[in-house]
């Protein structure tokens, strides 16, 4: 595990594009979170178009090929032992990893796997696009899960049940709390992986990581819980906080957290399959 001796802090935040964050503080905002490993989406970047300065930090990065579009990050104290960008298994499925949607890193106990899930888009215009999407990932990550533990952190692109968005009547249906990507949600758990915060706070409303721009949303916390850590089951006696960070400015998003315990860390073994 990375982190002290006794604990490690894990963040993770849409940028909404972060050169754009950087003129809003997105440093600042960096050194006082403070994590262990920082996961980004929405990056919007190619390769050589920042030098991002972050002392103390490996730097592990996954373009999509459209210019100005998706990616993700992660910044780790600890160097990953291998990075991995990809969720297709074959040639049939590599039209699905283009848009830089994970870097998973491999830890000495864990796998983390930063994500961007994709937007089924207004009408459910992505609808196929994304179903085969979330069963290549639900594929990789259980694939993942037979080698060691794996903390998942991002942006998953839905509210999966009602309390995880303030209007959920006005909304059912519509792109983020559709019937489909509810249902892959649930599949996804029950894989093998856990929601720490909402199984920590299960009647807790108001727990919201997205806003819209629009009608002063964020000033009324009228938003949606779409950013989420997950993590393999096993490793639920490990969680010791779920922290948001909705203080936080600079995107339509805002930071959510994770701290888990560090070590003993002998309840993360897992039974050794064949992939």
């Amino acid at each position: 595990m990375t982190g002290t001796d006794t604990q490690t802090k894990l963040v993770s935040w849409n940028v909404n594009g972060l050169r754009a964050n950087l003129k809003k503080g997105f440093l600042d905002h960096f050194t006082r979170l403070d994590a262990d490993i920082f996961l980004l989406q929405e990056i919007k970047l190619q390769a050589g178009q920042i030098d991002l300065d972050l002392p103390g930090y490996h730097q592990s990065w996954s373009y999509a090929s459209k210019k100005g579009y998706s990616g993700t990050a992660v910044f780790s104290r600890e160097k990953p032992l291998q990075i991995v960008r990809q969720v297709a298994e074959s040639v049939q499925t590599s039209d699905l990893d283009s848009e830089g949607r994970i870097t998973a890193c491999e830890f000495a106990d864990f796998w983390l796997v930063n994500v961007y899930a994709p937007n089924i888009q207004p009408e459910l215009a992505r609808k196929d696009f994304r179903m085969r999407w979330e069963d290549a990932f639900r594929s990789f990550v259980t694939r993942l899960d037979a080698q060691k533990p794996v903390i998942i952190g991002g942006d998953l692109n839905v509210a999966h049940g009602e309390i995880d968005l303030a209007r959920p009547r006005q909304n059912r249906g519509k792109p983020g709390f559709s019937d489909e990507e509810r249902g892959k949600m649930t599949e996804l758990l029950a894989a093998g992986f856990a929601d720490p915060l909402r199984e920590r706070n299960p009647d807790t409303p108001g727990l919201y990581s997205w806003w819209s721009y629009r009608a002063n949303a964020r000033a009324n916390n009228v938003g949606w819980r779409i950013d989420y850590f997950l993590c393999s089951r096993r490793l639920m006696p490990a969680v010791l906080d779920t922290p948001l960070y909705p203080e936080v400015f600079g995107s339509d998003h805002c930071p959510v957290g994770l701290l888990v315990q560090s070590a003993p860390f002998a309840y993360a073994s897992a039974p050794q399959r064949t992939l």
